[in-house]
């Protein structure tokens, strides 16, 4: 079981913006997620993050349920244009490296953990899926929560979460299961 005052102690160093502790039971996928994937992301079909290579629907959802708890959280990156695509993805980067801190504090914790985050991988200019060779990080390429068919959405309304400040302003979110 997670010691939430350690996980509280431990994210007070972090620009966390909002956090939940959720039952993996509860997450739910959605096969709209992965019909917007293959009709109109570039990135499908390109990448071990993304679909087919992370699975059927039913299988990222036995994935994601045979872990016992999951932390969903966001953080805040702000931007002076929003419509500018490659500075709004330049802000990703900071919020992976939160991601993986939160992965290895509960790694630290004896939990076996998995983590969908934001976008798709692009660890590697070409990625390896693409010769049929195995994932060259497997242990720091995070899976996109859509892949796994999450609607980031839906557990935000769910537990009250902010989705969107206004402004400039764009929020980033990762879940981190664990067993």
């Amino acid at each position: 079981m997670l010691d939430t005052n350690r996980f509280e102690e431990f994210i007070s160093q972090y620009p966390i913006y909002e956090y939940r502790v959720l039952d993996a039971a509860e997450i739910q996928v959605r096969e709209r997620v992965r019909t917007i994937c293959k009709q109109e992301c570039e990135r499908y079909g390109t990448t071990w993050a993304c679909p087919p290579a992370v699975g059927t629907l039913e299988e990222c959802a036995a994935r994601i349920h045979s872990y016992k708890s999951s932390i969903f959280f966001s953080s805040v990156a702000e931007v002076s244009d929003l419509m500018n695509m490659e500075e709004m993805l330049s802000t990703r980067d900071a919020h992976e490296e939160l991601t993986c801190e939160v992965a290895k504090f509960l790694q630290g914790e004896g939990f076996e953990t998995f983590t969908l985050s934001t976008e798709s991988c692009d660890l590697c200019e070409h990625c390896a899926y693409l010769d049929g060779k195995p994932c060259r990080f497997p242990e720091r390429m995070h899976p996109c929560l859509e892949s796994h068919g999450v609607v980031a959405n839906e557990l935000v309304e769910k537990h009250s979460m902010e989705y969107n400040l206004g402004g400039n302003t764009i929020l980033w979110f990762s879940l981190v299961l664990f067993r």
